[in-house]
């Protein structure tokens, strides 16, 4: 019986990598887990999750080190780096740390890189659940090496023994207490890497154990969307993306393409939210730098398009702007209850350009969701009839300030560059 978790909701939560890249240690995780718990959790995020090369002892930056030593057992399978993370002293894995995040009523993940250790394959490890018949080298698929990281050869899923790596690795994550997956390397792979996909898939569906599947990195490929559904709860519609003007324009375009995919238990993802403290292993001073206009723009498009919410900056470091940004009750509950979100228009016009998104809510009401993507200030208006409502609507609610008033013939707004204005109208 599959036992994959379907989230009823596009995943929230936090992960480490805006913030310490490779470099986070178990005390960051600890910190940022407990914010999350006090003052977060209420407002639906719920996972905290490791990125790359937790198994990796000199993880110093965002920088990877080519060929480091990793942290590795006796059939090849990656284990936390004991000086980053105490807790997983004796082969213990991250048990200890879920068991913590799971005290705080929180969710726990980790990244992986798809395949197998260059360094086991060059031991040749025993392949764990096969007696000793199958080996690493047997598996391993040397001609498939990822262009940014040296630490892993692909696995060759046709071979003997590869489904048995992938079960041994699946099942000892169960043990640990993993929710959620991320697993990079394989999202924009295909088709050359597919059959690799669905057997991880597969194995994660069958380790025993509720996981989020999160594939990455992107661009995602439009023509593979059905297989990202089938395989994943989340995908990546973009490469990394971060606190530049340029990206998040960008990322009006992406989200209109990948709008008709969104669904119960399907979400293309933006990426994580670069917000408050970022790039901390590069300097303590260092914050995002979007301005709050800017920010609200990206919550606003990631929210009503109904990309997980992962934030990406030191919870321990959180302002009260920040949280106010990730916690604004209206623009989550349209995050929650956005049906069949899709843009409506996208135009210049005398005074810059404009983008106009629409969807349903859950439980009738229609949101609206207007940008000024452009370099002047101007003012920006609407017929309702753009949108097609379904019904009569007689209210209006502004999403950030939470003001209503009756609902007119026309929506409109004055908007600064790069801001926003959302409303649910009932």
């Amino acid at each position: 019986m599959s036992t994959d978790r379907i989230p009823e909701r596009a995943p929230m939560g936090w992960n480490s990598w805006d913030c310490y890249g490779p470099s986070v240690t178990e005390d960051t995780v600890r910190k940022n887990a407990e914010v999350m718990s006090s003052r977060l959790k209420t407002s639906g995020y719920e996972y905290i999750v490791v990125d790359i090369q937790w198994y990796q002892p000199s993880a110093l930056s965002h920088a990877y080190e080519p060929f480091a030593d990793l942290n590795m057992d006796g059939y090849g399978r990656l284990l936390p780096a004991e000086n980053r993370f105490p807790s997983s002293a004796g082969g213990t894995g991250f048990k200890a740390l879920a068991e913590y995040v799971h005290s705080l009523g929180l969710r726990f993940g980790i990244h992986i890189m798809r395949g197998i250790p260059r360094q086991a394959v060059h031991q040749n490890t025993p392949v764990c659940g096969t007696d000793g018949k199958y080996h690493a080298r047997d598996i391993a698929k040397t001609a498939s090496i990822c262009a940014w990281n040296t630490d892993m050869y692909g696995v060759d899923p046709e071979k003997p023994g590869a489904r048995e790596y992938y079960m041994s690795l699946f099942s000892m994550y169960a043990g640990w207490g993993v929710d959620f997956i991320k697993c990079d390397d394989i999202c924009r792979e295909l088709p050359h890497e597919e059959k690799e996909l669905i057997l991880i898939s597969d194995c994660i569906k069958e380790c025993g154990r509720d996981m989020v599947l999160s594939l990455s990195p992107g661009p995602a490929l439009l023509e593979k969307a059905a297989l990202y559904r089938a395989t994943s709860a989340m995908w990546r519609i973009t490469d990394d993306f971060w606190d530049d003007w340029k990206l998040l324009y960008a990322m009006f375009e992406r989200c209109e393409k990948w709008s008709i995919h969104t669904g119960s238990g399907c979400y293309p993802d933006a990426d994580m939210l670069p917000v408050g403290a970022i790039r901390q292993n590069a300097g303590e001073s260092n914050r995002t730098a979007f301005t709050e206009d800017e920010l609200r723009t990206m919550m606003t498009l990631w929210c009503i398009f109904r990309s997980p919410l992962m934030i990406g900056g030191d919870l321990a470091k959180l302002d009260s702007f920040t949280e106010e940004l990730l916690t604004a009750p209206h623009i989550l509950s349209m995050h929650e209850n956005s049906r069949h979100a899709h843009q409506v228009w996208r135009k210049k016009t005398d005074t810059g350009e404009y983008v106009l998104w629409t969807a349903l809510r859950a439980g009738g009401g229609q949101y609206a969701a207007l940008f000024n993507i452009g370099e002047e200030p101007g003012h920006a208006e609407f017929p309702i009839s753009e949108l097609e409502p379904v019904g009569a609507y007689s209210r209006c609610r502004d999403l950030w300030s939470g003001r209503e008033s009756a609902a007119g013939e026309t929506m409109g707004a004055e908007l600064s560059p790069h801001a926003c204005a959302a409303w649910l109208i009932c």
